[in-house]
């Protein structure tokens, strides 16, 4: 592939976030239903009100474990999630093949990497975490921008690039 047909294939940076839009959607109904289930599982019990708002200590784990299954199940099969669909959209490897289960490990873990900043909340207070994450996307998507073949952070560390299709 010549690098001109290659450039032309990269993804806009607007196409990618207005795709993640869409899966944030989806991430919210996952999280809901796996909140629910919880919740009927705990006959109530997940979060306890006292003193202080307790939450099973394996509730979190459990959410992010699921939300990170849905990208890698959807990155692995055909390289789409939900939201990259309609946008037409895939994330492939650097040579335009189907990622690898390492490739999809690497690219999620990194995506989520900002998420730690969220340990800032009890020292700073959740707003100032909250907007700490948001930053840290902020600059892991500017990447896109300044890279040639618009790789934002998580897809420099995966080996991975977001494509368009059709």
């Amino acid at each position: 592939m010549t690098e001109a047909t290659t450039h032309d294939l990269i993804c806009p940076l607007w196409r990618r976030l207005l795709a993640l839009l869409y899966d944030v959607v989806a991430v919210l109904a996952i999280v809901m239903v796996v909140g629910l289930l919880c919740q009927l599982a705990t006959h109530g019990q997940l979060i306890t009100n006292g003193a202080q708002v307790r939450i099973a200590w394996w509730y979190q784990p459990l959410q992010a474990l699921v939300v990170a299954a849905y990208f890698v199940v959807s990155w692995l099969r055909g390289g789409q999630t939900l939201g990259m669909r309609p946008w037409r959209i895939r994330v492939t490897n650097d040579h335009g093949a189907a990622l690898t289960l390492r490739q999809t490990l690497v690219r999620v873990l990194v995506a989520a990497l900002p998420l730690l900043l969220l340990l800032l909340a009890p020292a700073f207070g959740l707003r100032t975490a909250l907007w700490a994450v948001a930053c840290a996307w902020g600059l892991w998507f500017v990447a896109a921008l300044f890279g040639s073949r618009g790789q934002a952070v998580h897809d420099l560390a995966a080996g991975s690039e977001v494509r368009r299709i059709g």
